[in-house]
């Protein structure tokens, strides 16, 4: 099996050290993060090795990289780790679970991290380092930028573009042949009819509490 190292010593990590390890070609060999933030010798039973260090003990030759890390300031720590790694000569290989759709071609970059049940109809483009949570439908024809992050059931129509870096929350809906600037952060439940421009920020309305309490409900 093909070696790889895990970059990241937080729950994602744990998820992708899960699910490599499951229902991939992978075996994970080590964690890495930069030296001032191990806490730890060990996560999930393996060795954690100081980023800085990582080519004398995991040198590309023998191991892969995976960048295992959030959305933090708007998805720039997980650029900023994937683009070292590609600087000290590693391949980044994308995790696609075996129980997403995928109907692209495999027109996916690197570093990609798709879990399951994601259906990605045809002619859809992924670029680097994009995150695919659980439960999205990516639409025909659309483009998802490099860095960008995708939270759970989303849906995307047809002919989107979504720029780099973006975020866009769970349950958002993006209407078709729409184009979302760099940047841009799209909330939990928002619905997006018409162009995003550049590091905008758009907020679906939050569901306020009734003036009746659950006591006086009659139907529960």
């Amino acid at each position: 099996m093909k070696k790889l190292v895990i970059f990241g010593c937080g729950e994602i990590a744990q998820l992708a050290h899960f699910y490599f390890s499951t229902d991939s070609e992978y075996e994970v060999a080590a964690f890495t993060v930069d030296a001032s933030y191990i806490k730890e010798s060990e996560f999930c039973g393996l060795p954690v090795v100081a980023f800085e260090d990582i080519t004398n003990k995991y040198p590309p030759e023998n191991c892969d990289i995976f960048v295992a890390l959030s959305y933090s300031k708007l998805n720039a720590v997980r650029k900023e780790k994937f683009l070292a790694a590609k600087e000290k000569g590693y391949r980044l290989p994308s995790f696609i679970s075996s129980y997403a759709t995928m109907l692209n071609d495999g027109n996916i970059g690197e570093n990609c991290f798709i879990f399951e049940d994601n259906t990605i109809q045809p002619f859809v483009k992924i670029g680097n380092n994009v995150t695919l949570w659980s439960g999205n439908h990516i639409g025909h024809h659309s483009v998802v930028m490099d860095h960008t992050f995708i939270a759970s059931h989303v849906v995307v129509s047809g002919g989107v573009e979504i720029g780099e870096q973006c975020f866009i929350g769970v349950n958002a809906t993006l209407r078709d042949h729409i184009k979302v600037g760099d940047r841009c952060v799209i909330g939990a439940g928002a619905l997006l009819l018409a162009d995003a421009a550049a590091e905008g920020v758009y907020i679906g309305a939050a569901t306020e509490r009734a003036r009746v309490p659950s006591t006086r409900l009659r139907g529960i």
